[in-house]
């Protein structure tokens, strides 16, 4: 099952919405069946294994499918660095000695299914009280708070360094890989999830990465050129994303725009299937992104899904 996703805008008010804190984290889905856990990423691949902490959650709850985020805490703080190196560990060694060093929690914030019964179609408030009443554990599993005042949370999320707020129409139904307005985001920072398009080599090197070409799908589903990072990445983020992107070359751009010389000037294009995120400041009127910093590579989200945010 594909999340529910949020639109952003504008936070709502009124008594018909509750707001919760948007997490800094990797969104999931946890199906526990026969007290087996298997948990799922955005896209729907199966992240199981990267995650052992998480697992004891299957002999604790009936049969129950959790909607929720997996963050790391540092400082009190998520971190979404801290969190990246454990997004694409396929590895059961590697992953068991990661969860040692630097374990993860979830943060729950909806409940899908319960003792065999589904849930989606009942509004959100009656999935809210189901999902108060599990006894999550406190260790690895705990309750994502929800709050009657919009205003007062994003205040405080800004003041307390987290990423933001979604706020939730109270009689909203759960509706799986949608994107709806029924669940708006508020960020205090912008990031943007983009496809990579192609890359640059880094100066003094014809083949290693020093800026990749991204770009985005528009409301009409035609992909977009949305200009070009250097800033944020790495040696071994370039080595990585040199090996993901080895068999994915192409001779011309895959965007619908017509570049310029500047553009197409020492580019190497690929096949768009490697998304990142990136953070910037807004979006130029030609559709660039202004100032990107490379952030992660994100192995959890379908390329399919990549739209320009405003």
């Amino acid at each position: 099952m594909r999340p529910m996703l949020a639109s952003t805008g504008t936070q709502p008010a009124g008594l018909d919405w509750a707001h919760e804190v948007k997490w800094d984290g990797m969104r999931i889905i946890a199906d526990i069946t026969d007290a087996q856990v298997r948990l799922f990423s955005r896209s729907g691949r199966d992240v199981t294994v990267g995650f052992p902490e998480l697992r004891p959650i299957a002999t604790m709850l009936p049969d129950v499918v959790l909607d929720g985020e997996v963050i790391v805490l540092r400082a009190g703080v998520p971190s979404f660095e801290a969190l990246a190196e454990r997004m694409h560990v396929t590895d059961s060694r590697q992953a068991a000695e990661l969860a040692e060093a630097q374990p993860v929690s979830v943060m729950a914030f909806d409940v899908l299914r319960l003792y065999g019964v589904e849930l989606l179609d009942r509004p959100w408030h009656a999935r809210r009280a189901s999902l108060d009443k599990l006894e999550l554990p406190v260790d690895r599993w705990r309750l994502s708070p929800e709050y009657d005042d919009g205003a007062a949370l994003l205040s405080a999320t800004l003041e307390q360094g987290l990423e933001g707020v979604v706020s939730k129409r109270r009689e909203s139904s759960y509706q799986p890989g949608r994107r709806s307005r029924d669940w708006i985001k508020t960020a205090h920072r912008r990031v943007q999830s983009c496809l990579v398009i192609g890359w640059r080599p880094e100066i003094g090197s014809a083949d290693r990465i020093g800026a990749l070409l991204l770009g985005v799908f528009d409301e009409t589903r035609q992909l977009r050129f949305a200009g070009r990072v250097g800033s944020g990445i790495g040696g071994r983020v370039a080595a990585e994303l040199q090996r993901s992107l080895a068999d994915a070359g192409r001779r011309d751009p895959p965007v619908m725009d017509t570049l310029s010389r500047v553009d197409l000037a020492g580019s190497n294009w690929c096949e768009p299937i490697v998304v990142v995120d990136v953070r910037h400041v807004g979006w130029t009127e030609a559709g660039r992104l202004r100032q990107p910093v490379f952030r992660t590579v994100r192995s959890d989200l379908d390329p399919e899904e990549i739209r320009r945010e405003p």
